[in-house]
């Protein structure tokens, strides 16, 4: 008989909480004890599954705005997520958690290859899969992702076209021009099990022999593969959602060699996509524009989601976002053209990760794409620029409209990042896009207090100690 398989994958994510101007995590009320939520949800979350060696036997991958607060703050985890990279389970993920299919061709492509290489150079191993922010998907998402040599990602069944698929096996989807990439589906009811049911994750034993076992033992798939069933949650429901369940996962990867047999061998999912390029997987279509935690697409991110109580901020902030972002793109091409030689905008921006990821600094980077005749001021405005479309990519991530409220703390940080790449770019280029933001910002309000935008902008930048926009000077 053969035996199933069973791989557990954790999405580990936070958000950026650095303040733009300083590079430092700003204290955070709300997470006392602790300075921040990132130290709090280390605390309670990744260094207890670090400890327990939890990172080597399932898959996983780590939000890049995670790792580099990690090596700052905790390089002992980051080390033990770097062990269990090596042995080939771990995946990268587009870089700023921006919803892809969102986003245009060019930021889609500059938050995959950062996504790539900051985890190249975090671990020294080059990525085959790839975890797409929300699981939000599109063909053009998936034929980018495989151009840049991704092999595998995973989603949801919902996010399958195709009626009444078997997640017990993984899929090809055909790209065009000869191009395919692997998708796994993860099991929904395991999935929802573990995420959403406290008593169904308070005995390891239990799960495998009730919950798991029926979905493994005793099946076996028309083609004689072997049948998986891949749980795919946050990572952090193993400590932080749930208290102790990082030791409901320890015993569930690893069992005591006292219990009997379950039945079925826990793997990592990097183990299932031995082959991904096998022809002989059944083809699958997706279902564009969907994700995990949206039951309408991705509504949740730019329109009025009946998932939100109130969701009418949301398409009025990406708009202010969208507008801005695209006066930087403008600015940013009309100085390129004019610095020595030319230089490619977009290819120099698909690279500039290795300054942010500390492999190169910004001197070096600029030194090393302009010619010998370009000036300190030219490499100055080179890395100026750069750093604008650093933090305008960086104020999509999706984390700013994901709840019903932008006096979260995650929209004003986007607002944030708008802010520092609109200042830099109107002090490199002497235009107004700050203002031109302000005024759009003021096209909405928030559902609980009815501050407007602009004023919850204000506030963002008071926060960390910015002045105002009224403050600053007129272009």
């Amino acid at each position: 008989m053969t035996r199933g398989r069973l791989a557990v994958h954790g999405h580990f994510y936070q958000p950026s909480r650095i303040d733009p101007w300083t590079g430092v995590v700003p204290p955070e009320k709300s997470a006392a004890p602790f300075h921040d939520w990132n130290a709090r949800v280390d605390a309670e979350c990744y260094r207890p599954n670090a400890e327990r060696g939890n990172l080597a036997g399932m898959s996983w991958d780590l939000g890049p705005t995670l790792g580099g607060w990690l090596s700052r703050e905790d390089p002992t985890t980051l080390a033990a997520f770097s062990a269990a990279a090596a042995r080939g389970n771990a995946m990268a993920q587009a870089f700023n958690h921006t919803i892809l299919p969102l986003a245009s061709a060019a930021d889609r492509r500059t938050e995959i290859r950062w996504g790539l290489r900051e985890f190249e150079i975090r671990f020294g191993v080059r990525a085959r899969g790839l975890w797409l922010p929300e699981t939000a998907v599109d063909l053009s998402t998936l034929r980018l992702a495989a151009r840049e040599g991704v092999a595998y990602t995973i989603l949801a069944p919902w996010q399958a076209a195709d009626m009444g698929i078997d997640t017990r096996r993984p899929y090809r989807v055909e790209l065009g021009s000869g191009q395919s990439i692997t998708v796994v589906f993860f099991d929904s009811g395991l999935s929802a099990a573990a995420s959403f049911e406290p008593e169904a994750t308070s005995d390891a034993d239990r799960f495998a022999r009730e919950r798991v076992g029926p979905r493994l033992v005793g099946a076996r798939l028309a083609d004689g593969r072997p049948p998986l069933a891949l749980i795919a949650t946050d990572g952090e429901l193993y400590g932080h959602h749930q208290q102790f369940r990082d030791l409901f996962l320890q015993r569930l990867l690893v069992p005591d060699p006292s219990t009997p047999d379950r039945g079925f061998d826990v793997v990592a999912l990097a183990d299932v996509i031995a082959n991904p390029s096998d022809g002989n997987l059944p083809v699958v279509r997706i279902s564009e524009r969907t994700s995990w935690s949206c039951h309408h697409g991705i509504a949740r991110w730019w329109t009025e989601c009946p998932d939100a109580v109130d969701g009418r901020w949301k398409g009025p902030l990406r708009a202010a976002l969208e507008r801005l972002a695209g006066g930087i793109d403008v600015a940013t091409e009309t100085a390129f053209a004019q610095l020595p030689g030319a230089p490619d905008p977009w290819a120099a921006r698909d690279r500039w990760v290795d300054v942010i990821v500390g492999a190169t600094d910004a001197h070096t980077f600029a030194a090393d794409r302009l010619p010998s005749s370009a000036t300190e001021t030219d490499r100055s405005r080179f890395a100026g620029f750069l750093e604008a479309e650093r933090w305008r990519l960086a104020m999509f991530a999706s984390d700013g409209w994901f709840w019903d409220d932008p006096v979260r703390t995650e929209t004003r940080q986007v607002m944030r990042a708008a802010a520092r790449a609109a200042r830099l770019i109107d002090g490199l280029a002497g235009t107004s896009l700050e203002r031109r933001l302000v005024e759009d910002l003021g096209l909405f309000t928030s559902p609980s207090t009815g501050q407007s935008g602009a004023e919850i902008y204000r506030t963002a930048l008071a926060d960390v100690g910015q002045p105002p926009p009224s403050d600053l000077p007129t272009a």
